[in-house]
């Protein structure tokens, strides 16, 4: 699209007291850092998302039609969840875990509903929450690592986790802010490049210190499909060179500092044991892979399925699928809806990876994280992971943001049409 739109005349909002808008802003950023400190409940992302609820609907937030295949999705899966769970119900661990579904729900749905409105100042705020969140979670994982901090505080089991409960969450959580920060080191001025180098520096390794996996293949593989995306975006051959040899020189400064840190022989072993594929937990009948083999043969056989944290009392472990999960806590009706909602949002989100918008290199970020994080769900239970949640209700706030967008170009550009036909003399057919 040639013509540009200021985001704010996209849609014609009601006019918010600039004192009611400055704390709507700050709780935004403060949901974005609230969300990397999760160690203790409840954690500040709990308490600050409350407060932005009450703030966003007490200032008029509404509920739009575009939203409500996402409404009906999330209230299926949550209302197979508890169907299913109603005969644990005396078990405080199963209630709480129903309530945190529910609580998730609600969450994905606010910050939809919130970045479809006024979405580029919103997103900016989110943005910034998310990478200071990042930057203080990594520093504390670092410092645990190094036994810089007391005891095990900041570790679990000689990895970093920083202020999460497991590393692997800690990894994960990690991806979305690399990903802002290495969108300003390859297309940024100097000044901010230089600033996201060390922030991007320092989330980094931290994420390599939590020796996860797939926290490592998940940042590998949504970098390389997000700057694809944005060299296919440019606007300009300059940028699409600049963001090619930026890239190239990023990955070769990490090739670099991972071959020092890997002199140290703390680092070198902890590295070669996670980094090796023949991993005892993944393998034999009751592995990782050997479970989720049987318990698809459980869930065609089960339309109630098990319930909430029963997959252990039949298998050494839990299930470590989220797809799986569904089906097993929720019966078929979350095993069906569960997919169903995380699948069509990556379907849509595809949709309007090319769409020109003022919000175009966030969206690149958020969706790539989202679809990473959908493709790790095959491998790990990422269904209680607050980020993941907050990242599916991004992509439908920036989706519908951009169907407004595009409607409100469209609509212009056939007054100005008519406007110019008028001047001219004659009128379009």
């Amino acid at each position: 699209m040639s013509m540009h739109v200021s985001s704010n005349d996209a849609y014609a909002a009601p006019v918010t007291p600039p004192a009611v808008l400055t704390l709507q802003h700050g709780l935004l950023w403060l949901m974005g850092m609230g969300g990397a400190i999760v160690f203790i409940e409840p954690s500040p992302y709990e308490i600050f998302t409350l407060t932005a609820v009450v703030v966003f609907a007490a200032s008029g937030l509404r509920m739009q039609l575009s939203f409500m295949p996402l409404a009906l999705l999330l209230f299926a899966i949550n209302l197979g969840y508890s169907i299913c769970a109603a005969w644990l119900l005396d078990q405080k661990p199963i209630v709480y875990w129903i309530l945190t579904s529910w609580y998730m729900a609600i969450t994905a749905l606010f910050i939809a509903m919130v970045v479809s409105e006024e979405t580029e100042t919103r997103l900016r705020y989110l943005r910034s929450g998310l990478i200071a969140g990042a930057v203080i979670a990594s520093l504390a994982g670092i410092a645990g690592y190094l036994r810089l901090a007391p005891g095990e505080m900041f570790t679990l089991y000689g990895r970093a986790a920083g202020t999460f409960k497991d590393p692997n969450v800690f990894g994960a959580f990690l991806v979305l802010p690399a990903l802002f920060c290495l969108q300003s080191v390859v297309s940024d001025g100097l000044g901010r490049t230089l600033r996201s180098t060390v922030l991007l520096g320092i989330i980094t390794l931290a994420l390599l210190l939590a020796f996860s996996r797939a926290a490592w293949g998940l940042l590998a593989l949504t970098s390389a499909f997000m700057l694809l995306l944005m060299v296919l975006t440019s606007q300009s051959y300059r940028q699409r060179s600049r963001i090619i040899v930026m890239a190239i020189a990023a990955v070769i400064v990490v090739a670099m500092v991972l071959v020092i840190l890997l002199q140290f022989d703390f680092i070198r072993d902890m590295f070669q044991q996670r980094a090796s594929f023949d991993q005892q937990y993944d393998e034999g009948r009751f592995g990782r892979f050997g479970r989720h083999l049987l318990g698809a043969q459980m869930a065609l056989d089960l339309p109630l399925g098990i319930g909430p944290l029963q997959f252990s009392k039949f298998f050494p472990e839990d299930t470590h699928n989220s797809y799986l999960n569904a089906f097993m806590s929720g019966g078929w009706i979350a095993g069906v809806c569960y997919p169903a909602l995380v699948f069509t949002t990556a379907w849509i989100g595809f949709r309007y990876i090319f769409i020109r918008t003022p919000w175009q290199r966030p969206y690149l970020a958020v969706f790539s994280a989202y679809l990473g994080t959908v493709g790790e769900a095959f491998i790990i239970d990422t269904d209680h992971w607050r980020h993941f949640w907050l990242m599916l209700g991004l992509v439908w706030g920036m989706v519908v943001a951009t169907q407004r967008y595009v409607a409100t170009a469209q609509h212009r550009s056939a007054l100005q049409t008519e406007k110019d036909a008028s001047t001219m003399g004659w009128q379009p057919r």
